[in-house]
């Protein structure tokens, strides 16, 4: 049975002013998180009252309204999604939904709950996850996510692949951190059957860092892989930004998601939802539209359908992000948690 008190609700693809079918959502549970990662929020957070989250079956409900309209790929995000109290009700709600029109369920995690979730995940039809992962020296994990411990990390990763989750990692590449573990990085992974895709750090939210300093274009991370590595572009795509090559020698793909040196935004197919049910059209706009009221406006879904449409021809062809020396500001205000990646 599902969370959802409401009815389907089914209407045309969702299309953009660009012509962009909108078929894949991420969906943000909860602002919070277990980690701080330095690139990604303040030491001190200060989070959202746990009464402006939307209740688990608000956002089953909301994410079954997105199905209904054409999403095929649903991606539930946080802050870290696995915190969240009874979170595995909303999983187990979602996972009907893969019997009809939802192709794909799945996550973005930074690892540190998966050993205690992950059969729970497999049973719920999730067969693939993204963990988040910027180095494999504990020291220097700690140091990156103020608050982890690496061997949790891993025993979570083991226990995902013994469920029979397949892992993509995901590494920011970090200029002066972890750029001289990116080889070792490849060669853990492909080891292990793992895909790995490096980002560029993206300006959203203030931080302690002048993301100026942390900031190591993707162009440069590439010339100095393939004086390594041969490279093969391939057509692989997972539903995201990333671009995949397939590396000779390991038999393994490497993606690169380029935010700022190669805008990926002509192919862009996703919108990302709060956890406050606040729409946002772009990662990298703040233009957003408040599903919240209309959610609670009525138990049809004829108001919440129509909003979620408005917003769509509101999707703007791209976003705006660039790094700069001293920066007084980033380019979006709000911190990745909130939006949920």
């Amino acid at each position: 049975m599902s969370l959802s008190n409401g009815k389907d609700f089914r209407s045309p693809p969702m299309i953009d002013p660009f012509g962009r079918m909108v078929s894949y959502l991420r969906v943000s549970v909860t602002d919070r998180c277990d980690f701080r990662c330095v690139y990604c929020m303040s030491e001190d957070m200060n989070f959202l009252p746990k009464q402006d989250l939307l209740t688990l079956e608000e956002l089953d409900r909301l994410c079954s309204v997105f199905i209904d309209k054409g999403v095929k790929k649903l991606r539930i995000t946080g802050g870290e999604p696995l915190v969240r109290r009874d979170i595995m009700k909303l999983f187990k709600s979602l996972s009907k939904r893969l019997d009809g029109p939802l192709e794909e369920l799945t996550l973005t995690t930074n690892g540190s709950q998966l050993e205690k979730y992950a059969g729970e995940l497999a049973d719920c039809g999730v067969r693939r996850i993204n963990v988040s992962l910027d180095t494999l020296d504990p020291a220097k994990f700690r140091a990156i996510t103020r608050w982890g411990v690496l061997d949790k990390v891993l025993a979570g990763i083991s226990a995902a692949q013994k469920a029979g989750i397949a892992i993509k990692i995901n590494t920011v590449a970090l200029k002066g951190v972890n750029d001289s573990e990116v080889e070792a990085m490849i060669g853990w992974a492909h080891e292990r059957a793992m895909d790995i895709t490096f980002i560029e750090v993206m300006p959203m939210g203030d931080i302690e860092p002048d993301r100026f300093d942390q900031y190591w274009p993707l162009s440069e991370l590439r010339a100095q892989l393939q004086s390594r590595y041969t490279f093969d572009d391939i057509e692989y795509q997972t539903g995201g930004p990333a671009r995949y090559v397939r590396v000779r020698e390991t038999g393994g793909r490497i993606g690169f998601i380029t935010p700022l040196t190669h805008n990926f935004c002509e192919s862009c197919n996703r919108v990302r939802i709060t956890c406050t049910g606040t729409l946002y059209m772009c990662l990298g706009q703040d233009d957003a539209a408040d599903l919240r009221a209309p959610l609670r406006a009525s138990s049809s879904n004829t108001l919440l359908s129509e909003a979620i449409d408005h917003a769509i021809l509101r999707k703007p062809k791209g976003h705006d992000f660039s790094i700069e020396r001293n920066s007084s500001s980033p380019s979006v205000s709000r911190h990745m948690s909130v939006t949920g990646g």
